[in-house]
């Protein structure tokens, strides 16, 4: 018996980590994109 079949990941939050992944990605192309800006405005 493969131990791993006990004790399965729960399938209920593969859309709150969607959401968080999504929100993690936006947040740090906002970053990138906030500092590019700053970068272009002091020059």
């Amino acid at each position: 018996m493969n131990e791993f079949e006990k004790d399965p990941q729960s399938k209920n939050l593969d859309v709150a980590d969607s959401i968080k992944g999504f929100t993690f990605s936006f947040l740090f192309f906002v970053i990138i994109f906030a500092i590019g800006v700053t970068i272009s405005v002091m020059h």
